[in-house]
């Protein structure tokens, strides 16, 4: 599981795009299909053209740094799920605190120190949930939660983070690739920016909504004539969703 951030399949952005205009093919605009990706001749340029429609893509960070840390904490705790995945006699979930892996740690240290902990203190605590302290190696305290269920094997999360930076963070990744897309709208084209996220724990349409609200209180930015999200999380199960209201005054 690690957190929502293990065993999902990602997907480029090419394909995104390209499920994105099947999409839009289905919705009223039949046997659309991208015609070219003018990124590929210049990087500077926008990701696709699809008939009457001028493609951008972005993806973006629940909070900041995500996908960086999300790494980190993957090479600690990884190893360890894919070894007790099925070596428990219980079901013992391990939640780390979000900033608890950084630079300057040994992370293999980390890695061993949890897995002496899961082998030789994890099956002396009694089922239920319990704060731990004080584990040599281990710079933070964590929570175990310990379960009799059929369902046996180690998982390990993070708790959500308190963050408030997302409108601004929005507003400043996208005002650069709406500055890609706006020479398209003086050539007539309906100008779109994709904004994808993978993020199945921290983000969902109602989360995108209210950023891009806050991000544009003033209006839809010029050279834009939609917003969509593209949400990602269940690879098999992509949504597209029209964000332009949440920005349109």
């Amino acid at each position: 599981m690690c957190d929502a951030e293990k065993n999902q399949q990602k997907l480029t952005d090419k394909r995104v795009i390209g499920f994105f205009v099947q999409y839009l093919a289905d919705q009223g605009h039949p046997g659309i299909e991208v015609d070219a990706w003018p990124d590929e001749e210049l990087p500077s340029e926008i990701d696709a053209i699809a008939g009457p429609f001028a493609i951008e893509h972005t993806s973006v960070d629940t909070i900041p740094n995500q996908r960086r840390d999300g790494a980190w904490f993957v090479r600690v705790v990884k190893p360890l799920e894919d070894e007790f995945r099925s070596g428990l006699p219980f079901r013992l979930v391990l939640t780390l605190p979000y900033e608890g892996i950084q630079t300057g740690q040994d992370w293999s240290r980390i890695t061993t120190a949890l897995r002496n902990w899961i082998l030789d203190e994890a099956p002396k605590l009694p089922i239920g949930f319990h704060a731990i302290k004080g584990v040599p190696e281990i710079p933070f305290e964590f929570y175990a939660a310990k379960r009799s269920s059929s369902l046996t094997g180690l998982l390990f999360g993070r708790f959500a983070p308190h963050d408030q930076t997302l409108p601004d963070r929005l507003r400043e990744q996208l005002d650069r690739k709406i500055k890609k897309l706006s020479p398209y709208k003086v050539r007539n084209k309906t100008t779109i920016l994709l904004v994808e996220s993978d993020d199945i724990a921290l983000m969902n349409d109602g989360i995108m909504w209210e950023g891009l609200r806050s991000a544009y209180p003033d209006g839809l930015p010029q050279g834009l004539d939609q917003i969509w999200f593209a949400d990602t999380s269940i690879p098999e199960e992509i949504l597209f969703i029209d964000m332009t209201q949440a920005v349109v005054r």
